[in-house]
């Protein structure tokens, strides 16, 4: 298990988190799923948490999350969900019309601490996801 250390603490903590676009519309392929990636990148390190593994399936995103204590989940998805929805808008134009010009992401999500017995199950889970052909989590 990767024990991180902070000042004054010691911690591990992973989370899977699962969000959904707005009425599951089918958007992330081909570029639109590239792209989305490596804004999910470099979100993660500018807001200092790392994605352990991730999948984007073409109507949701599975994502394990390693974070500090002071990171708040909330926070997280807020910056993920704001910053893709605003940057995707504008570099592909025609994604708005597919979602009825209005939002990208459905308010809810799917939140799981994860411990290292149950780790490599969510890996392989999250990786499994685009093999499994139903797209349905």
């Amino acid at each position: 298990m990767p024990v991180n250390k902070g000042r004054g603490y010691v911690y591990y903590l992973r989370y899977h988190i699962v969000f959904c676009t707005k009425y599951r519309h089918k958007i992330f392929e081909g570029s639109v799923e590239a792209r989305i990636k490596e804004m999910f990148q470099s979100l993660a390190k500018f807001h200092k948490f790392e994605i352990v593994t991730m999948e984007v399936i073409p109507d949701h995103v599975h994502l394990l999350v390693d974070c500090t204590p002071q990171h708040y989940i909330p926070d997280i998805l807020k910056a993920l969900k704001g910053n893709t929805a605003r940057f995707l808008f504008k570099e592909f134009p025609g994604m708005k019309k597919k979602l009825w010009g209005g939002h990208l992401w459905n308010p809810s999500y799917f939140v799981a601490s994860v411990g290292e017995n149950t780790e490599e199950a969510v890996k392989k889970y999250i990786d499994s996801q685009k093999k499994e052909g139903d797209g349905h989590d």
